[in-house]
This record gives structure tokens, C-alpha cells and sequence, in this order.
């Protein structure tokens, strides 16, 4: 089947504006009986009928919804969340197979959770807290498998160890990871008279042994990146660098449904012109390197 299915997208409900109304809608369209979505999934997989594929989609939105809200814990935009799920839905119809005798929410909410995954491990923090398969596993599982605001102690954290298939010290170093918060650099006013000021990194001291070659090395390497950055970015087209400054480089951030109405287009198409300017700026950077 071509990537049609992919495009016509955008033609489906999408969560931008109200969230509370775009959910009352789709849950305002009825969950199909069994027969009538093995018959539409029949039609797409042997006639090719978009049509379908559409009536597959809107009947299973629901479903997406209420798997993104099982990741609301991670301090992410519902309404995005929702947005990368309805991707993976749409991927999962695309490869749905009648003859496989399953409802297709069965088969797409696996697909529904990896496009999800996906989005909170490159959105969650500005370093990536997961960055191999075993990782990956290991945070969404120490996530859920925490039930108290305490630290694991020894004995726990070896048994999820055990059970995921990774070592002590990485269950340790990844919870060390997510606990972290961001901390200002700098302390605002109202703080500088209080016991805080101890903990603002701005008020930290150079080790005796520090090697200053190497810290010159550093920032000399830090301003040359930067400058390369800079430079990959005036060469985006100015919708790129708006969405890319928009979605990264303030401290209030948009989503993608805000930018998928200032510029009239849909919140999936925000998603490719942002994947396609990150490709941009990188294959920039690295070229003049």
C-alpha cells in the first residue's frame, strides 16, 4: 500500500484547540462490532481503499487517547502525546492483517506506545536519560515500577536488574538520572539572601587540580560548535527556524497543535517540517566540521 494512507492523515480529527472537545468527538464516534472492522480492514488490504483505512482510524482514536494517558506522568503535553499515538495507529492499520483473527486495537496499541516511547525520550530532557535498547527498557519500567517517593534500596534495585536484564549499577544510575532536577545556573534576586545560594552552581569553585589547558581546550571546542550551529541555523528557511526556536531554544515551548495553528497546517505536518529542520541543522553542523 503507498504512503497515501500516511497523507490523508491529516484529514482526520486532530487535537489542537480545545483537548476536552476534540476528545468529546472522537468519543462521540461508535467503537465498530468485529464484522464491520474486518471488513473495512479486508478492503484495505486487498482493494487498497483509503476510505477504510479512514473509518479504521476514526473508530479507534478513542483507544489512543487512553493509552496516552497513561504517560501524562512525564510532564509532556497530553495533546502531543495523543498526536504521536494517532501515528502509530495509523501505522498499525497500515500492516493490519484481517486474516489475523484480533480486534485492531490489539495489534496497533503496540505501535500506539512505541511512537509515544519514542516522543518522551526525545522530548523529556535536553539530554537523552536512555540511549540503548536495554535503557530504554529500564526507564519506562523504573517509571512504572516505582510506587514511593523513596529511594530503591539495595535488594530492589537488584531484583529489577534481574528482571530487565541489566546490571545494578545501571538501575542506580538511571534512577539517579530521573530524580535529577534542572538547576539555574545563576540564582534569581529574591534567592540570593537565602541558604540556596550554597546549591546555585554559578557559586561553585574550581578544583585546586584543575587543569586549565583543558578547560581552555573545552571552551575554545564549545564556542566552535556553537558557532557552527549558528550557522547551520541562517541557512533554515524562516518557518524552520521559528518552529525549531518555538519548540527548543525558549523557555516557554510550544506544541505542536499552537504552531499547527499559527501557520494553518496540520500538528503532524509541524512534526515533519520539525524532524526535517533537526536533519538539516545537523547535516549542517556536521559538514562544516
Amino acid at each position: 500500500m503507498s504512503n497515501a494512507l500516511m497523507l490523508r492523515g491529516q484529514t482526520l480529527p486532530v487535537p489542537v484547540g480545545n483537548l476536552e472537545s476534540y476528545i468529546h468527538a472522537i468519543h462521540s464516534i461508535p467503537v465498530l462490532e468485529a464484522e464491520e472492522e474486518r471488513e473495512l480492514a479486508e478492503r484495505l488490504r486487498y482493494a487498497g481503499d483509503l476510505e477504510a483505512a479512514r473509518q479504521l482510524i476514526l473508530h479507534n482514536l478513542r483507544f489512543v487517547v487512553k493509552v496516552a494517558r497513561g504517560y501524562s506522568g512525564y510532564g509532556l503535553p497530553l495533546g502531543d502525546l495523543v498526536q504521536e499515538g494517532n501515528v502509530g495507529l495509523m501505522k498499525a492499520v497500515k500492516r493490519f492483517e484481517p486474516e489475523m483473527n484480533v480486534r485492531l486495537i490489539s495489534f496497533a496499541v503496540h505501535w500506539i506506545r512505541a511512537e509515544i516511547h519514542e516522543f518522551i525520550l526525545r522530548n523529556w530532557k535536553i539530554v537523552k536519560v536512555a540511549t540503548t535498547k536495554a535503557q530504554r527498557k529500564l526507564f519506562f519500567n523504573l517509571r512504572s515500577s516505582k510506587q514511593r517517593l523513596g529511594w530503591l534500596n539495595h535488594e530492589e534495585a537488584q531484583a529489577m536488574a534481574e528482571d530487565l536484564g541489566v546490571s545494578t549499577a545501571e538501575v542506580l544510575e538511571m534512577e539517579k538520572r530521573l530524580s535529577a532536577n534542572d538547576v539555574a545556573f545563576d540564582l534569581s534576586m529574591d534567592q540570593e539572601d537565602d541558604d540556596s545560594a550554597s546549591f546555585s552552581p554559578s557559586q561553585y569553585l574550581a578544583a585546586d587540580d584543575a587543569d586549565p589547558a583543558e578547560t581552555l581546550e573545552a571552551e575554545e571546542w564549545d564556542t566552535y560548535t556553537r558557532e557552527r550551529f549558528q550557522d547551520a541555523l541562517a541557512k533554515l528557511d524562516a518557518r524552520s527556524q521559528d518552529i525549531l526556536a518555538n519548540r527548543w531554544l525558549v523557555e516557554n515551548k510550544a506544541t505542536l497543535h499552537e504552531l499547527a495553528e499559527k501557520y494553518n497546517v496540520s500538528a503532524e505536518r509541524i512534526r515533519q517540517l520539525e524532524n526535517a529542520a533537526i536533519n538539516k541543522l545537523r547535516l549542517g553542523v556536521m559538514e562544516a566540521a
